[in-house]
């Protein structure tokens, strides 16, 4: 079974550090890779981002903040830009360069193609790996234990049953392994492996410790190669969780780092949804009484010597028992009394600085509870790991209870973080976070799970206290980094200043915006109109007529759908999201204008960002509605409430600029190479009747407009 190509080579020693040398071996690179790529055509606007990139790792702009945010436009090739600059920089410094994404495609854009491109002419020569999260690696005692057919994994962890397609998967897994022919990661075996019998298999933080002294253990292998490699290709998610525990766990520390955050629009979210906490009280209950019966048996393994210890183990489960049932017989009992309403999908916000009564010294309690589970754990974990050591005929026995103590630490940690969120008091220019109170019904026989979460509005200050303030550099680059033409928004999502020594740049796309149309036509009604769903049903076919290649869409699902239904009523052929795989809709796409066929593909919001359909497989773009966002969810409620409260207004400071960005994204669909055309129809008259209009037009890239 081919394995993946290592890039884990022997390097010579980095050349000396002048700025001079610098510049130079970015001109030879680019000489050199010029040359050596048939058909080569220089690009101005890829060329001025290698040089700002440059002036800002030198320092040029601000020597002490040495962070750039670039929007390039599509087309610009802005990854080979940075690895031009990035590269050399970071090798002369002794520097490690990290360059996330937010997309696998992108990354495997990276792995596969830009980076082998670069490397044969790139001086000095570099290594570089692609790092993954733990579940991407099976855990060698669970897939060895699963092979023989154990029936417990952990402690109180029983193995679920296998069909019989599992185990043959399984036994291949293992005999593969065994060989030496598969190193344990989930993308290197070539067919898909069943997502149930890989849930058995992954390797997860609680059950994956260093104490148990796996030699074979994928995962670790993986982070070996790390510290060898000078380019780390990551996703948002590792990179931020890593940096959210203090830097250097996963990846090198921030300081020995220049950061390539590629698709730098998705930092801001993904951090939001990094720092979240999500307390599913019953269920948090019940693992800790199962717990707290199982751990008793940890006298054998531990002797005498275990037992003040164990003692206050005891004590600490005592106490942090009883203190989230209180939190919870509070909540149901104010549910029963209809003192808390929550809304039909069984969700309550609660507002700034409003917890229901009491519920603030509960929360208090349990956190102070949590963080004494937390310390009675530690030393019952060094003793166990002791004992490992001392007692090798009782490894795998001391090995599941390590693993155990190791997921109980993390639950540990996430009540008292999650209370600790809840909780947390905000001065009078901070954003407070968001907090709500979720319903769900486990069974008919069961009460109801009641999920107390939180998420941080605000997290620019996490971000500047993470990375920016300790990172060796910082590029930010997208194509949409801009809102209404400004780094305003952008800005102020991730925590920079105007005055803070951060360059900006904006590049336009070299494309030929003018050969492409946008059309407004006339309409007989808003989509705010009830009648708006009729429209579209009228308009999408005449739009559709004699065009080859076409991608509709929707702001909505439900929208989609119900024209996708009135259409097919009228003999339309359509490929729907949601109908098949994306992967699987858009080969479909594909075969069909290959063969000279109409195809018409219906999407919602993620068709309208990393879609590339180039040439003939997209010439004709239809955009039902302008991408405002409802803030339904309780997170973008909470934060239109802030603003609210403190004298703004939500419409201008999120939802209008959030469109702008999302509405640039989706006509971006339509040009994807150089030599691209087609038209942008947009079925929303409020571009041409309300105020705002104007201001997304000109947002807009320079497209010949036909407005209605």
């Amino acid at each position: 079974m081919p394995q993946p190509k290592s890039q884990i080579q022997p390097l010579a020693t980095p050349p000396s550090k002048s700025a001079g040398d610098y510049q130079t071996l970015v001109r030879e690179n680019y000489r050199r890779l010029s040359q050596a790529l048939p058909g080569f055509i220089p690009r101005r606007e890829q060329n001025y981002l290698v040089a700002e990139i440059g002036k800002v790792l030198l320092g040029r702009y601000d020597r002490a903040r040495r962070i750039l945010v670039a929007e390039a436009g599509t087309g610009i090739g802005k990854s080979l830009a940075y690895l031009q600059a990035g590269i050399p920089w970071a090798r002369m410094n002794q520097k490690k360069l990290v360059i996330s994404t937010a997309t696998l495609a992108l990354q495997e854009q990276l792995v596969d193609k830009d980076l082998p491109l670069f490397l044969p002419h790139c001086q000095p020569a570099f290594r570089f790996v692609l790092a993954k999260g733990r579940a991407r690696y099976c855990c060698t005692r669970r897939l060895e234990a699963l092979a023989q057919g154990e029936a417990q994994i952990g402690m109180f962890e029983p193995a679920q049953a296998l069909s019989p397609n599992q185990q043959q998967q399984l036994a291949e897994l293992w005999h593969a392994f065994m060989a030496g022919n598969w190193q344990g990661d989930r993308d290197s075996w070539p067919q898909p492996i069943d997502n149930a019998l890989w849930q058995q298999l992954q390797a997860e933080r609680h059950s994956c410790q260093p104490a148990l002294g796996h030699q074979r253990c994928p995962f670790h292998l993986a982070r070996a190669e790390l510290e060898q490699a000078d380019v780390i290709v990551v996703n948002h998610a590792l990179l931020l969780a890593d940096l959210s525990m203090g830097g250097g766990i996963v990846l090198p520390e921030p300081e020995q780092c220049l950061y390539i955050l590629d698709e730098a629009h998705h930092i801001a979210p993904v951090a939001r949804e990094q720092g979240s906490a999500r307390l599913a009280l019953r269920q948090s209950r019940r693992q800790l009484e199962q717990f707290n019966k199982w751990q008793g048996g940890l006298n054998e393994l531990l002797g005498a010597e275990g037992q003040s210890a164990l003692g206050r183990l005891q004590q600490s489960l005592g106490q942090l028992i009883p203190a989230l049932n209180g939190v919870y017989r509070q909540l149901f009992a104010a549910l029963q009394r209809r003192d808390l309403e929550p809304d039909s999908q069984g969700c309550l916000r609660f507002s700034p600085g409003d917890l229901p009564a009491g519920l603030d010294e509960l929360l208090g309690v349990l956190k102070e509870d949590a963080q004494g589970f937390c310390r009675a754990l530690g030393p019952l974990h060094s003793q166990l790991s002791e004992q490992l050591k001392l007692k090798p005929s009782q490894a795998a026995t001391i090995e599941a209870a390590l693993a155990t103590l190791s997921q109980q630490q993390l639950h540990g940690e996430q009540l008292r973080d999650g209370a600790e969120l809840l909780l947390r008091a905000t001065g009078p220019k901070q954003t407070p976070p968001a907090r709500w109170l979720e319903l769900a019904q486990q069974s008919k026989q069961d009460k109801q799970e009641l999920w107390l979460c939180a998420t941080p509005l605000a997290v620019g200050h996490l971000l500047e206290q993470w990375c920016w303030s300790r990172a060796a550099a910082v590029v930010m680059v997208s194509a949409t980094l801009t809102a209404l033409n400004d780094f305003g928004y952008f800005r102020r999502a991730v925590g920079l200043r105007a005055d803070d020594g951060s360059h900006y740049l904006r590049l336009n796309s070299p494309f030929d915006y003018q050969s492409a149309r946008l059309i407004i036509p006339p309409l007989g009604c808003e989509p705010t109109d009830p009648d708006f769903d009729d429209l579209l049903v009228e308009q999408i076919p005449l739009w559709l007529m004699e065009q080859g290649a076409s991608l509709v869409l929707f702001s909505s699902y439900r929208q989609m759908n119900q024209a996708a239904e009135a259409l097919r009523a009228k003999g339309h052929s359509l490929l729907v999201q949601g109908e098949a795989s994306r992967q699987a809709l858009l080969q479909l796409h594909k075969m069909k204008c290959d063969g000279k066929q109409p195809s018409v593909l219906f999407g919602t919001g993620s068709f309208a960002e990393g879609l590339d359909l180039p040439g003939h497989y997209l010439t004709n773009l239809i955009i039902t509605k302008l991408p405002f966002a409802v803030p339904t969810s309780p997170v973008e409620e909470a934060m239109a409430e802030w603003i609210s409260l403190c004298g703004g207004n939500p419409f201008m400071q999120l939802a209008m600029p959030e469109a702008s960005r999302k509405l640039i994204q989706a006509c971006g669909r339509l040009l994807r190479t150089e030599t691209d055309t087609g038209r942008i129809v947009l079925l929303d008259k409020r571009l041409l009747s309300r105020r705002y209009g104007p201001a997304l037009l000109d947002a807009l890239p320079p497209f010949t407009r036909e407005l209605g």
